[in-house]
Protein backbone atom coordinates (compact mmCIF):
# COMPACT_ATOMS: atom_id res chain seq x y z
CA UNK A 1 0.00 0.00 0.00
CA UNK A 2 3.07 2.42 0.37
CA UNK A 3 2.27 3.64 -3.49
CA UNK A 4 -1.57 4.88 -2.48
CA UNK A 5 -2.38 8.30 -2.68
CA UNK A 6 -3.49 9.46 0.83
CA UNK A 7 -4.67 13.10 1.22
CA UNK A 8 -3.63 15.88 4.44
CA UNK A 9 -6.29 15.37 7.11
CA UNK A 10 -7.38 17.76 9.60
CA UNK A 11 -8.81 15.61 12.42
CA UNK A 12 -10.57 15.90 15.86
CA UNK A 13 -9.47 13.40 18.44
CA UNK A 14 -12.04 14.32 21.57
CA UNK A 15 -10.42 12.51 25.02
CA UNK A 16 -11.75 12.58 28.63
CA UNK A 17 -8.82 10.66 30.38
CA UNK A 18 -10.75 7.26 29.52
CA UNK A 19 -9.18 4.09 28.77
CA UNK A 20 -11.13 4.32 25.74
CA UNK A 21 -9.95 7.70 24.82
CA UNK A 22 -6.29 6.46 25.36
CA UNK A 23 -6.79 3.70 22.98
CA UNK A 24 -8.46 6.02 20.41
CA UNK A 25 -5.45 7.68 20.31
CA UNK A 26 -3.14 4.82 19.87
CA UNK A 27 -5.34 3.81 17.09
CA UNK A 28 -4.95 7.52 15.56
CA UNK A 29 -1.27 7.23 16.33
CA UNK A 30 -0.87 4.08 13.91
CA UNK A 31 -2.36 5.55 10.89
CA UNK A 32 0.16 7.39 8.51
CA UNK A 33 -1.18 10.34 8.05
CA UNK A 34 0.64 12.55 5.09
CA UNK A 35 2.74 15.77 6.10
CA UNK A 36 0.14 18.55 6.12
CA UNK A 37 -2.09 16.70 8.33
CA UNK A 38 -3.41 18.26 11.41
CA UNK A 39 -4.79 16.60 14.72
CA UNK A 40 -6.58 18.83 17.38
CA UNK A 41 -7.02 17.38 20.86
CA UNK A 42 -9.86 18.66 22.01
CA UNK A 43 -11.26 17.98 25.69
CA UNK A 44 -14.45 19.88 27.03
CA UNK A 45 -14.80 20.90 31.04
CA UNK A 46 -18.29 21.17 32.07
CA UNK A 47 -18.72 23.95 34.38
CA UNK A 48 -20.56 21.88 37.49
CA UNK A 49 -17.32 19.60 37.45
CA UNK A 50 -14.47 22.18 38.00
CA UNK A 51 -12.88 19.52 39.82
CA UNK A 52 -12.04 17.74 36.55
CA UNK A 53 -9.59 20.60 35.42
CA UNK A 54 -6.30 19.60 36.42
CA UNK A 55 -7.92 15.70 35.04
CA UNK A 56 -8.67 16.89 31.55
CA UNK A 57 -5.27 18.76 31.48
CA UNK A 58 -3.59 15.92 32.32
CA UNK A 59 -5.81 13.81 29.50
CA UNK A 60 -5.07 16.33 26.74
CA UNK A 61 -0.77 15.52 27.74
CA UNK A 62 -1.12 12.36 27.61
CA UNK A 63 -2.93 12.13 24.49
CA UNK A 64 -0.24 14.03 22.85
CA UNK A 65 2.56 12.28 24.23
CA UNK A 66 0.78 9.02 23.22
CA UNK A 67 0.17 10.62 19.56
CA UNK A 68 4.26 10.67 19.69
CA UNK A 69 6.47 11.78 16.66
CA UNK A 70 3.47 11.39 13.71
CA UNK A 71 3.72 13.73 11.05
CA UNK A 72 0.66 15.30 11.74
CA UNK A 73 0.64 18.70 13.16
CA UNK A 74 -1.05 18.54 16.71
CA UNK A 75 -2.28 21.01 19.01
CA UNK A 76 -4.24 21.33 22.08
CA UNK A 77 -7.19 22.63 23.51
CA UNK A 78 -9.72 22.86 26.45
CA UNK A 79 -13.27 23.73 26.26
CA UNK A 80 -15.45 24.45 28.55
CA UNK A 81 -18.98 23.63 27.89
CA UNK A 82 -21.32 20.44 27.57
CA UNK A 83 -19.37 17.62 26.15
CA UNK A 84 -21.45 17.14 22.87
CA UNK A 85 -22.57 20.60 22.20
CA UNK A 86 -19.17 21.77 22.23
CA UNK A 87 -17.20 19.45 20.05
CA UNK A 88 -20.17 19.33 17.48
CA UNK A 89 -19.62 23.23 17.58
CA UNK A 90 -15.82 22.69 17.17
CA UNK A 91 -16.50 20.36 14.28
CA UNK A 92 -18.97 22.64 12.15
CA UNK A 93 -16.35 25.66 12.49
CA UNK A 94 -13.21 23.68 11.16
CA UNK A 95 -14.80 20.85 9.08
CA UNK A 96 -12.67 18.03 9.77
CA UNK A 97 -12.36 14.89 7.80
CA UNK A 98 -12.20 12.86 10.82
CA UNK A 99 -13.71 12.97 14.31
CA UNK A 100 -12.23 10.36 16.85
CA UNK A 101 -13.36 9.30 20.32
CA UNK A 102 -13.48 6.75 22.41
CA UNK A 103 -16.59 4.39 22.86
CA UNK A 104 -16.99 5.33 26.48
CA UNK A 105 -16.09 8.19 29.08
CA UNK A 106 -14.39 7.99 32.79
CA UNK A 107 -18.11 8.47 34.16
CA UNK A 108 -19.56 5.69 32.13
CA UNK A 109 -22.21 3.37 34.04
CA UNK A 110 -20.87 -0.03 34.80
CA UNK A 111 -22.17 -2.52 31.87
CA UNK A 112 -23.00 0.63 29.20
CA UNK A 113 -22.09 0.01 25.70
CA UNK A 114 -22.01 3.71 24.37
CA UNK A 115 -21.03 6.78 26.18
CA UNK A 116 -23.61 9.58 25.77
CA UNK A 117 -21.50 11.74 24.31
CA UNK A 118 -20.85 9.42 22.01
CA UNK A 119 -24.43 8.44 21.34
CA UNK A 120 -24.90 12.26 20.41
CA UNK A 121 -21.41 13.19 18.11
CA UNK A 122 -22.20 9.57 16.13
CA UNK A 123 -25.97 10.50 15.40
CA UNK A 124 -25.81 14.27 15.29
CA UNK A 125 -22.23 15.06 13.29
CA UNK A 126 -22.06 15.30 9.89
CA UNK A 127 -18.92 13.98 9.54
CA UNK A 128 -17.35 10.63 9.39
CA UNK A 129 -16.73 9.10 13.03
CA UNK A 130 -14.65 6.58 14.38
CA UNK A 131 -15.37 5.54 17.34
CA UNK A 132 -12.79 3.92 19.43
CA UNK A 133 -13.36 0.30 21.72
CA UNK A 134 -10.62 -0.51 24.61
CA UNK A 135 -8.48 -2.94 24.17
CA UNK A 136 -6.81 -1.53 21.25
CA UNK A 137 -5.23 -4.02 19.60
CA UNK A 138 -4.09 -2.71 16.09
CA UNK A 139 -5.41 -2.61 12.90
CA UNK A 140 -4.11 -5.68 11.54
CA UNK A 141 -8.06 -6.25 9.75
CA UNK A 142 -10.48 -4.14 8.29
CA UNK A 143 -13.59 -4.78 7.25
CA UNK A 144 -15.54 -2.58 5.06
CA UNK A 145 -19.41 -3.08 4.66
CA UNK A 146 -21.04 -2.91 1.28
CA UNK A 147 -24.77 -3.61 0.24
CA UNK A 148 -24.63 -1.27 -2.72
CA UNK A 149 -26.30 1.68 -1.75
CA UNK A 150 -25.05 5.38 -2.13
CA UNK A 151 -23.72 5.27 1.49
CA UNK A 152 -21.50 2.41 1.28
CA UNK A 153 -20.20 3.32 -2.27
CA UNK A 154 -19.54 6.35 -0.12
CA UNK A 155 -17.96 4.74 2.36
CA UNK A 156 -15.57 3.01 0.22
CA UNK A 157 -14.67 6.16 -1.78
CA UNK A 158 -13.80 7.40 1.76
CA UNK A 159 -11.72 4.57 2.76
CA UNK A 160 -9.96 4.43 -0.52
CA UNK A 161 -8.17 8.15 0.42
CA UNK A 162 -8.18 6.64 4.19
CA UNK A 163 -4.35 6.45 5.92
CA UNK A 164 -4.30 2.59 6.02
CA UNK A 165 -1.44 0.89 7.82
CA UNK A 166 0.90 -0.82 5.59
CA UNK A 167 0.54 -5.07 5.65
CA UNK A 168 -3.33 -4.33 7.04
CA UNK A 169 -6.09 -6.63 5.78
CA UNK A 170 -8.97 -5.75 4.02
CA UNK A 171 -12.14 -7.42 3.81
CA UNK A 172 -15.30 -6.76 2.02
CA UNK A 173 -18.74 -8.01 3.42
CA UNK A 174 -21.87 -8.40 1.97
CA UNK A 175 -24.96 -9.72 4.06
CA UNK A 176 -27.82 -11.53 1.86
CA UNK A 177 -31.22 -11.51 3.82
CA UNK A 178 -32.35 -14.43 5.66
CA UNK A 179 -33.99 -17.23 3.32
CA UNK A 180 -37.82 -18.12 4.65
CA UNK A 181 -38.40 -21.75 4.81
CA UNK A 182 -40.72 -23.46 3.06
CA UNK A 183 -43.01 -24.33 6.19
CA UNK A 184 -43.43 -20.39 6.86
CA UNK A 185 -44.45 -19.40 3.50
CA UNK A 186 -46.91 -22.41 3.77
CA UNK A 187 -48.43 -21.28 7.10
CA UNK A 188 -48.47 -17.24 5.16
CA UNK A 189 -50.52 -18.88 2.34
CA UNK A 190 -54.12 -17.03 1.65
CA UNK A 191 -56.60 -19.07 3.32
CA UNK A 192 -60.28 -19.27 2.45
CA UNK A 193 -59.85 -19.65 -1.19
CA UNK A 194 -60.73 -23.09 -3.38
CA UNK A 195 -59.85 -21.77 -6.43
CA UNK A 196 -55.91 -21.10 -4.90
CA UNK A 197 -54.69 -24.52 -3.20
CA UNK A 198 -51.23 -23.92 -1.68
CA UNK A 199 -48.50 -24.68 -3.70
CA UNK A 200 -46.69 -27.82 -3.10
CA UNK A 201 -44.00 -27.93 -0.76
CA UNK A 202 -41.13 -29.24 -3.64
CA UNK A 203 -42.57 -26.12 -5.63
CA UNK A 204 -41.50 -24.12 -2.83
CA UNK A 205 -38.64 -25.20 -2.29
CA UNK A 206 -37.39 -25.21 -5.84
CA UNK A 207 -38.42 -21.41 -6.01
CA UNK A 208 -36.66 -21.05 -2.58
CA UNK A 209 -33.56 -22.34 -4.27
CA UNK A 210 -33.59 -20.05 -7.51
CA UNK A 211 -34.47 -16.87 -5.08
CA UNK A 212 -31.37 -17.92 -3.22
CA UNK A 213 -29.03 -18.32 -6.59
CA UNK A 214 -30.46 -15.09 -7.94
CA UNK A 215 -29.38 -13.90 -4.90
CA UNK A 216 -26.32 -15.07 -4.34
CA UNK A 217 -25.16 -13.88 -7.75
CA UNK A 218 -26.31 -10.60 -7.22
CA UNK A 219 -24.67 -10.56 -4.09
CA UNK A 220 -21.28 -11.72 -6.07
CA UNK A 221 -21.14 -9.20 -8.53
CA UNK A 222 -21.67 -6.73 -5.50
CA UNK A 223 -18.61 -7.49 -3.86
CA UNK A 224 -16.54 -8.27 -7.07
CA UNK A 225 -17.67 -4.36 -8.22
CA UNK A 226 -16.60 -3.16 -4.65
CA UNK A 227 -13.09 -4.79 -4.73
CA UNK A 228 -12.76 -3.15 -7.83
CA UNK A 229 -13.33 -0.21 -6.54
CA UNK A 230 -11.19 -0.74 -3.77
CA UNK A 231 -8.63 -1.60 -6.32
CA UNK A 232 -8.35 1.07 -8.15
CA UNK A 233 -7.34 3.15 -4.87
CA UNK A 234 -4.50 0.58 -4.66
CA UNK A 235 -6.20 -1.63 -1.90
CA UNK A 236 -6.36 -5.11 -1.98
CA UNK A 237 -9.33 -7.12 -0.17
CA UNK A 238 -11.26 -10.58 0.30
CA UNK A 239 -14.14 -10.70 -0.59
CA UNK A 240 -16.90 -12.15 1.87
CA UNK A 241 -20.82 -13.23 1.23
CA UNK A 242 -22.86 -14.28 4.07
CA UNK A 243 -26.58 -14.45 4.91
CA UNK A 244 -28.76 -13.69 7.76
CA UNK A 245 -29.45 -11.02 10.41
CA UNK A 246 -26.80 -8.46 8.82
CA UNK A 247 -25.83 -6.23 12.07
CA UNK A 248 -25.50 -10.39 13.86
CA UNK A 249 -23.41 -11.46 10.62
CA UNK A 250 -21.22 -8.27 10.40
CA UNK A 251 -20.42 -8.65 14.31
CA UNK A 252 -19.94 -12.59 14.83
CA UNK A 253 -17.12 -12.18 11.70
CA UNK A 254 -15.60 -9.40 13.10
CA UNK A 255 -15.24 -11.36 16.50
CA UNK A 256 -14.40 -14.26 14.82
CA UNK A 257 -11.19 -13.12 12.59
CA UNK A 258 -10.23 -10.46 14.66
CA UNK A 259 -11.36 -7.38 12.73
CA UNK A 260 -9.90 -4.11 14.52
CA UNK A 261 -12.22 -1.74 12.53
CA UNK A 262 -15.55 -1.85 11.17
CA UNK A 263 -16.69 0.45 8.33
CA UNK A 264 -20.05 1.00 7.14
CA UNK A 265 -21.79 4.10 5.44
CA UNK A 266 -25.08 5.88 6.69
CA UNK A 267 -27.28 8.39 5.85
CA UNK A 268 -27.19 12.28 6.85
CA UNK A 269 -29.21 14.52 8.72
CA UNK A 270 -31.70 16.42 7.10
CA UNK A 271 -32.01 19.93 6.91
CA UNK A 272 -34.60 19.37 9.26
CA UNK A 273 -32.17 17.73 12.13
CA UNK A 274 -34.02 14.62 12.29
CA UNK A 275 -31.92 11.77 13.72
CA UNK A 276 -31.20 9.88 10.45
CA UNK A 277 -28.71 7.17 11.42
CA UNK A 278 -29.43 4.01 9.53
CA UNK A 279 -30.48 0.93 12.01
CA UNK A 280 -27.11 -0.95 10.63
CA UNK A 281 -24.58 1.74 11.75
CA UNK A 282 -26.54 2.23 15.26
CA UNK A 283 -26.36 -1.25 15.98
CA UNK A 284 -22.61 -1.50 14.86
CA UNK A 285 -21.52 1.16 17.05
CA UNK A 286 -23.38 0.00 20.16
CA UNK A 287 -22.55 -3.68 19.79
CA UNK A 288 -19.31 -4.44 17.92
CA UNK A 289 -16.75 -5.25 19.93
CA UNK A 290 -14.06 -3.50 17.70
CA UNK A 291 -14.31 0.27 16.42
CA UNK A 292 -16.51 1.42 14.21
CA UNK A 293 -16.11 4.29 11.39
CA UNK A 294 -19.26 5.54 10.41
CA UNK A 295 -19.17 7.20 7.36
CA UNK A 296 -21.97 10.07 6.77
CA UNK A 297 -23.82 10.98 3.98
CA UNK A 298 -23.67 14.57 2.37
CA UNK A 299 -21.25 16.99 0.52
CA UNK A 300 -18.01 16.24 2.76
CA UNK A 301 -15.09 14.17 2.28
CA UNK A 302 -11.17 13.50 2.53
CA UNK A 303 -9.80 15.89 -0.31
Amino acid sequence: MNTRQVHEMNVILAVDGSEHSAAAARLLRDLPLPRGSAINILAVLIPRNASDHANLEQALVDSKEILGEVKATVKTELLTGYPAEQISEYAAENVPDLIVLGAKGRRATLGILLGGVVQQIVEYAEDPVLVVRAPYKGLQRILIVTDGSVHSQRAMDYLGKFPIPDLTELHALHVLPPMPSPALIARSWPAGSESMAPVPSYETEEMLAKQAEEEERIGAALLAESVETLGNYGIEAKSVLLRGDAATEIIEYANQNQIGLIVAGSRGLSQMRRLLLGSLSRKLVHYAGCSVLIVKGGEHDVV
